[in-house]
């Protein structure tokens, strides 16, 4: 038995696990415990043996807790402090996302769904002593929880800056394997700090759904939103002039220049990628627009009149941004500030390849937008919001001098 044990560790290893390295035991123990040391540092207000009059309290040595991941137990030794006062937040979010893989897991092992592989992950993870009534209890606490995120009021006065992405997960629908859309919405709020605002899994990325998205959004607090964020689609940009009207849409430059760059030959693109950057990089939408019209020439007389007309016809799309503080475009001409989060999310459902079914995708994909939200909401800021408030008095006083001078 142990020998099987020991094999099935070992193709875990060269297999699942070699995808991810980020996620070998030994690192990660190390991490969540230097995590853990600084979430003591910071509620007691001093490093380990600083003299420090500021401090709000003392440590009291460590307690051993055992963490139970997909790369193996860590065990781990939590921080105590002499008041009692000290509890970590720590396990409750990082468990959050792996309870939301294991349950994937579980299902597709219960349904007998799974592949050889991960059968073999299942057992190694989690055991095979759960039936199918625990797996639905399990679930059912975790989905009340990230149900309640999910449907939690936006509280903040104004989110500015609105990004939406969306990529594909595989699922079984009634015995079929579907492809469903996976769509995120974060957002840059007026304090300057980012949140994940929604995640939903939905059978099509359509203008029905980006309705349905955005009116909930709505209900939930969401307002004040300038500019919106995304890759090219038309259901979407239907969406936003219906539920954010005046709000311009922001096309992606990274999706475009992607696009762009594949109606050439792999030896012109660096060329191409070179003017598509000098557009970009314009201080204003007239010169970027004047530099695109003489990139269109360039490029009509290299006989490739596609660029040229996409050209002519799209590059406007990509220049809303421009309409914003300097100091904030490289921030928001893109959607890439979602892109760690698809990382993320990437990195898990490459071990369960096809969710059980919808609900286990939406369910991993929540449990790690409520990380990724934490870890920005109580992080660094992102954006300072004061520019934006002085963008907008040096553009009403401009909008005010060509009123009088037309009078």
């Amino acid at each position: 038995m142990a020998k099987d044990h020991r094999r099935v560790d070992a193709e875990l290893a060269q297999g699942v696990l070699l995808d991810d390295p980020g996620f070998l035991r030994e690192i990660v123990e190390r991490v969540v415990q230097e995590l853990l040391e600084a979430e003591m540092t910071e509620h007691v207000g001093a490093a380990p043996y600083e003299r420090n009059a500021a401090r709000a309290g003392h440590r009291n040595g460590h307690k051993p807790r055992t963490l139970r991941t997909r790369v193996g137990t860590l065990n781990l030794a939590v921080p105590q402090d002499r008041e009692g006062t000290f509890s970590t937040r720590l396990f409750s979010r990082y468990q959050r996302n792996e309870k939301a893989l294991c349950l994937a897991l579980m299902e597709m092992y219960v349904e007998g769904v799974s592949t050889r592989k991960v059968k073999e992950v299942t057992e190694v993870l989690c055991g095979t002593s759960f039936s199918k009534s625990l797996v639905s209890s399990l679930a059912g606490r975790l989905d009340a929880e990230l149900s309640a995120w999910r449907s939690r009021p936006l509280t903040a006065a104004a989110y500015p800056y609105v990004f939406v992405d969306a990529r594909y997960e595989k699922a079984r629908v009634d015995g079929r394997v579907v492809s469903q859309g996976v769509l995120a919405v974060s957002a840059v709020r007026d304090d300057g700090f980012r949140e994940v605002l929604a995640v939903e899994v939905a059978d099509t990325e359509s203008e029905a759904t980006y309705q349905e998205l955005f009116r909930s959004l709505k209900a939930r607090g969401l307002s004040g939103v300038e500019l919106v964020v995304s890759d090219e689609h038309g259901g979407l940009k239907a969406a936003v002039q219906r539920h954010f009207q005046g709000a311009p849409h922001q096309r992606c430059q990274v999706h475009y220049a992607r696009n762009l760059l594949g109606m050439v030959g792999h030896a012109k693109r660096k060329e191409l990628a070179a003017d598509l950057r000098a557009i970009f990089a314009a201080p204003a939408r007239h010169a970027a627009l004047g530099l695109a019209s003489s990139v269109a020439e360039k490029w009509t007389k290299k006989g490739h009149p596609k660029v040229a007309e996409h050209l002519e016809e799209h590059v406007e799309e990509c220049l809303s941004c421009l309409a914003f503080p300097e100091s904030h475009r490289r921030r928001i001409r893109t959607t890439n500030g979602l892109e760690r989060l698809n990382q993320e999310i990437k990195r898990r459902t490459r071990v369960v390849r096809i969710f059980p079914n919808p609900e286990a995708c939406l369910r991993l994909v929540a449990a790690l937008a409520v990380e990724q939200s934490e870890e920005w909401v109580t992080g660094r800021r992102y954006l300072d919001m004061g520019e934006l408030e002085e963008h907008r008095r040096v553009e009403e006083r401009k909008a005010e001098g060509v009123l009088l001078m037309e009078r």
